[in-house]
């Protein structure tokens, strides 16, 4: 055989090497960035006004996707198990469960009429609806699993926000359009005490002392404090204008209270009962999810479309994130303790 045939062939031979070398470097690579995409925590945000939700990549601040829900999704908690994460559509009349790792739709529970705010009570044998139009709140009974009605229990005027106390045995509702906070017996589902309170109250939080309601008066710049048990009110603390919505600090002291109109949030001492420092949030500032190590604050911010990240220690604004029309609730699975 001639010698350009061995020369054609010695560098066929080469060439198929180079191939199966960049195959395999390449296969190494997509491994790692697969790896990479699986781990990276993901952000989940709630654009109301839209009907979807924004992934986003909490690493680099880019959005991953966009996905289809139901009509006005506003809020959403981890199951108790936190294999599931709940999104409330409100006007669509369900509950999506999502993958809290990676946003993505795991099923649908159908004929949840109006979930504007939802909870779990401490104990996880409780999970309650506030059917804001509807001027209502479904209680239903958890056994790990599955949701079973208990009863609907109307309440006055547009119910919104609600916390629990530690031994699971009273939930408290925030009304809006009646300006009054409503303990509910879980053990028999009726109201226990009705106590007014400001105007338009909103988000409402018990101290990790499991003594005081702190609610978030949005019609006015103050946090009503409450002694549930003497039921009466004994303090306001200044606040911004449009106290809304809490977030733990996750440390049994310090919670964050966003002010949407002042566009500022505040830090609150649950000991001591005052305002202890001021975040200043453009667009505002609503819903709030804390990194576990306490570093970093994500804000949505209502009339902007966008979301804030927020330094803690700085109390500084460190990026502006665009996402879908009014943005409400926001979380991701590496959070603080919301205590």
């Amino acid at each position: 055989m001639s010698r350009q045939f061995f020369d054609s062939a010695t560098r066929l031979a080469g060439f198929k090497r180079l191939v199966r070398r960049a195959t395999v470097l390449l296969c190494a690579a997509s491994c790692v960035l697969g790896a990479s995409t699986a781990q990276a925590n993901v952000v989940v945000v709630l654009n109301s006004r839209d009907a979807t939700i924004s992934l986003l990549d909490q690493a680099t601040y880019e959005e991953i996707k966009t996905i289809p829900v139901g009509k006005e999704p506003h809020h959403l908690m981890a199951t108790p198990d936190n294999k599931s994460l709940i999104v409330a559509s409100a006007t669509g009349n369900e509950l999506v469960f999502l993958d809290p790792k990676t946003g993505e739709i795991q099923r649908r529970l159908k004929d949840i009429i109006d979930p504007y705010q939802i909870g779990f009570s401490p104990d996880q044998k409780w999970f309650i609806a506030n059917a804001l139009r509807m001027d209502r709140i479904d209680i239903y009974r958890f056994d790990g699993h599955d949701l079973k009605l208990a009863k609907r229990l109307p309440l006055p005027k547009l119910p919104s926000h609600m916390a629990f106390s530690a031994d699971s045995s009273t939930a408290f509702i925030t009304q809006q359009g009646s300006d009054e906070v409503s303990a509910i017996d879980l053990a028999t589902q009726k109201v226990k005490w009705t106590l007014p309170v400001g105007n338009l109250p909103a988000g409402i939080a018990m101290t990790p002392d499991d003594k005081y309601l702190l609610v978030g008066i949005m019609g006015k710049d103050y946090v009503e404090v409450i002694d549930w048990r003497a039921r009466k009110t004994v303090k306001r603390i200044p606040a911004g204008e449009g106290a809304h919505n809490f977030r733990s600090f996750g440390d049994k002291r310090h919670t964050f209270v966003s002010n949407r109109i002042s566009n500022t949030i505040n830090i609150i001492d649950q000991q001591t009962l005052e305002n202890v420092g001021t975040i200043k949030v453009p667009g505002g500032p609503d819903c709030m999810e804390l990194t576990d190590d306490g570093k970093t604050l994500w804000v949505t911010l209502r009339w902007i479309k966008k979301v804030a990240v927020i330094d803690v220690a700085s109390k500084k604004v460190i990026k502006l994130i665009p996402v879908g029309r009014s943005p409400h609730g926001v979380f991701f699975i590496n959070n603080a303790p919301r205590i």
